[in-house]
């Protein structure tokens, strides 16, 4: 029960990080010049970093909590 929980909260968590990230990145973007050269290409490397992550937690979590 306890584990479950922690499971579903932990996968949310996830997800709210890499859709943060992605928004920041979209937004760095758009907004150009320095600020955009600086961190643009850092945060999209970050999101893809972030959604591997993500999505072994997620395997993990189906492998051992099948039930």
């Amino acid at each position: 029960m306890f584990s479950g929980i922690l499971v579903k909260i932990l996968s949310i968590a996830l997800l709210i990080t890499v859709g943060i990230v992605l928004v920041l990145g979209i937004g760095t973007l758009f907004k150009g010049g320095e600020t955009s050269k600086k961190y643009s290409n850092k945060l999209m490397q970050l999101r893809v970093l972030l959604q591997f992550v993500a999505i072994l937690v997620l395997v993990a979590f189906a492998y051992f909590f099948k039930n």
